[in-house]
């Protein structure tokens, strides 16, 4: 048999292996702010609600489905995701929670919310805009959902944001300095949103570099932000404030 080639003296580089990040929806994990207050109230007062309904809205990465999330618990509701409801659902024996419930088919979405009605069930929403504004175009439908108190989780401020992508860095293990931290909060987008996208970009950059996160690795990944932001979008120069 013929040696085997021998091989240069290189050393070996570890390959970065993504793995997938969950988010955190525990209790410990939420971050109370004004911002979320009186949607954190209302969620402990189910007995409060009208006609047993309620949706909470706001903007995508406001906490909407981590609130949910402690209801659900909470309640031992039964957690559908609003795009796959069942398209013949069965009547409900425990309280329902609905996420993305302004993607969900409306026939489906609306057997549901009658069938939680006859079972005196609770009922939680989640969506981008208020159920009264979702376009809908069976006209029972459009009744119910104008009657659903909705709740707005409002702009986040920036001292929740700051703990945010604390806590979003620290979930993905990431050493960021909190120099560092206070550079990119100083140029991104003022929204939970953009932490939450910063937190993941940062992961893949600390993982293929293998070191630690400076601010070149962050500057590198902001400027993969602005190119990334959508057409017609101003990208602000790398040493500017991201007012979008």
């Amino acid at each position: 048999m013929p040696p085997l080639p021998s091989r240069p003296d290189t050393p070996w580089r570890q390959l970065p292996l993504p793995f997938v990040h969950r988010p955190l929806y525990g209790a410990a994990d939420f971050l109370p702010a004004p911002s979320n207050a009186t949607a954190l109230a209302w969620l402990t007062r189910t007995a409060d609600w009208p006609q047993h309904r309620l949706a909470l809205w706001g903007a995508a990465g406001s906490g909407k489905t981590h609130l949910l999330s402690l209801w659900a618990a909470r309640l031992g509701a039964v957690v559908l995701a609003g795009p796959v409801l069942p398209r013949d659902p069965a009547a409900p024996s425990r309280a329902l929670a609905i996420d993305d419930a302004d993607a969900a088919a409306e026939r489906p979405l609306l057997h549901l919310l009658n069938a939680a009605a006859e079972a005196r069930m609770p009922v939680l929403l989640t969506g981008r805009t208020p159920p009264a504004r979702w376009p809908v175009q069976l006209p029972d439908l459009v009744s119910r959902l104008r009657a659903v108190a909705a709740v707005e989780l409002r702009p986040a401020e920036d001292s929740l944001l700051r703990a945010l992508l604390a806590r979003l860095l620290a979930e993905r293990q990431i050493a960021v300095p909190e120099s560092v931290q206070d550079w990119l909060l100083a140029r991104l987008p003022r929204t939970p949103a953009a932490m939450r996208e910063v937190a993941a970009r940062l992961d893949r950059a600390a993982l293929a570099a293998g070191r630690p996160v400076s601010r070149a690795v962050a500057a590198a990944v902001l400027e993969g932000l602005a190119e990334a932001a959508p057409e017609g979008a101003a990208a602000p120069p790398s040493d500017a404030p991201l007012l979008l």
